[in-house]
C-alpha cells in the first residue's frame, strides 16, 4: 500500500491522478476528500488520505476528527504501508511552519513526518507547486532543516515537483519505484531469514 498524505489543498489528488492516470475526486476547496480514497496502480493499493489542518468552512472539531482518523488509519495499517508520500505546498509550507513555530507549537507537517518515521514507514516528501517559488533551493534547504532531513539525504527524500504542470514527476516515480523495490527486497530477506531459522 502507498499512502499520500498532507494538508488540505496541497495537490495530493492531482498528483495521484498524474502518477497513476486514475481519476480521484478533486476540488478547489480544502477538505473535499474526507475519507481515504483507494485506487489500484500496478497491483498496488494507492490511498489518497484526507487532508489535515485548516479546511475552509469546516468546524474545528471536524478538522480534529479527520486528523485523528488519519492517524488511526496509518497506525492500524502501518505493517501494510510500504511507502508514504507526504505532499507539501512548497509555496505555503515555509510560512505556515514559521507561523506555528512563532506560537511555540510543532507544525503539523513536521509532526506528521516525524510520526511516519517513528512507525518506520519509508517516506518521500513531494514538495509541490514549485512553479510558484522564486528560490527553490532556499525553500528545499529550509524544509530539510525543519523536517530534520540530513543534507546528504535531501535529494532522495525531498522531491520538488509541480503536479499541475507535470514537472519532475519522472524523478518522483523513479524514487517511488526504488523505495517499493527496496521494501520488497527487505521483506523477502526477512522472510528468508525466518525460513532459515525455522529449518
Amino acid at each position: 500500500m502507498i499512502i499520500f498524505v498532507g494538508r488540505s489543498n496541497v495537490g495530493k489528488s492531482t498528483l495521484i491522478h498524474r502518477l497513476t492516470g486514475k481519476e480521484v475526486r478533486r476540488g478547489k476547496r480544502p477538505g473535499v476528500t474526507r475519507k481515504p480514497v483507494e485506487v489500484n496502480w500496478r497491483g498496488k493499493k494507492v490511498v489518497d488520505m484526507p487532508g489535515f489542518g485548516f479546511m475552509s468552512g469546516v468546524p474545528r472539531r471536524v478538522q480534529e476528527k479527520v486528523k485523528d482518523e488519519i492517524v488511526h488509519f496509518i497506525e492500524e495499517n502501518a505493517d501494510e504501508i510500504e511507502l508514504a508520500v507526504l505532499v507539501l505546498d512548497g509555496k505555503a509550507a515555509p510560512e505556515i511552519i514559521e507561523r506555528w513555530e512563532n506560537r511555540n507549537e510543532i507544525p503539523i507537517d513536521v509532526e506528521f513526518y516525524g510520526f511516519l518515521r517513528e512507525l518506520n514507514i519509508p517516506t518521500i516528501v513531494a514538495v509541490n507547486k514549485m512553479d510558484k517559488i522564486k528560490n527553490p533551493r532556499r525553500t528545499l534547504m529550509f524544509l530539510a532543516e525543519k523536517l530534520g532531513i540530513p543534507y546528504g539525504e535531501m535529494g532522495s527524500i525531498l522531491i520538488p515537483i509541480s503536479a499541475k504542470f507535470g514537472t519532475n514527476l519522472e524523478k518522483l516515480k523513479s524514487r517511488i519505484n526504488e523505495e517499493l523495490n527496496s521494501s520488497k527486497n527487505l521483506k523477502d530477506n526477512v522472510g528468508d531469514c525466518l525460513l532459515d531459522s525455522i529449518q
